[in-house]
Formats: structure tokens, sequence, C-alpha cells
């Protein structure tokens, strides 16, 4: 599993997990598409908003590797701001290639590409 260096960890002050240690022993954790309802947590929309601003800030539109990156957050933006960057693509993989949809991510997350916001 790569480890992306320089990555946060979590968004500061919170419980809001954006990688993990180490790889899940029984076995890799799918990446599915969650609903964002709109009465979701103020606290909820800012994780989305900074991990948006830090996968923006260490890839920007390359494809990148799933690697460490927790697969419950991005979950939250799975199908929409960030997609699947190979065919077939397997959900369930640490080597998963993923990019993101710089002009939905933009509309959905301005804050996070204007001041080049990170964690």
């Amino acid at each position: 599993m790569l480890k992306h260096r320089g990555f946060p960890g979590r968004l500061p002050g919170t419980d809001f997990q954006f990688t993990i240690r180490r790889a899940n022993p029984r076995g890799v954790t799918a990446i599915v598409r969650r609903d964002r309802h709109a009465d979701r947590k103020p606290a909820d929309r800012r994780a989305d908003a900074v991990f948006m601003a830090a996968l923006w800030a260490q890839f920007g539109d390359e494809p990148f590797e799933r690697g460490n990156l927790d697969a419950g957050r991005l979950s939250w933006l799975f199908g929409r701001e960030v997609i699947p960057a190979e065919d077939p693509f397997d959900p369930a993989s640490y080597d998963a290639l993923l990019r993101i949809d710089a002009d939905l991510a933009q509309v959905s997350f301005p804050e996070a590409f204007e001041r080049g916001e990170s964690a």
C-alpha cells in the first residue's frame, strides 16, 4: 500500500480521518458512492472541503493511487468529485487509480480552489 507522504492524516482538532496507518489484514475496504444530503452537519461539510483541498494540493488533475487514503472519506466524494481513472476499476484495491473531476470539484468546493486551502 502506497503511503502518500505529506498528506494530512486528519482534519485538525477533529476525529475526521483522511489516511489510514496500515493495510487492513482482513481485506481492503471498498470505496462506494455515499449520498451527501443537504442537512449534513457543518463539521462534515468542512471535512469534505478540507479533504478535497488536500487532494487538489497533492495531486492536482493527475491520476493518483488510492494507497493509504481513507475509504470512508473518499466515499463521500466518489462518483462526483473523485472518479475512477482506469477501466476496469477495482473499488477494493489499494492500487486503484483515481482522479479529480476538477470542473465539478470547483463547483462543489469553491473554497478549496480559491485560497489553495489545506489542512
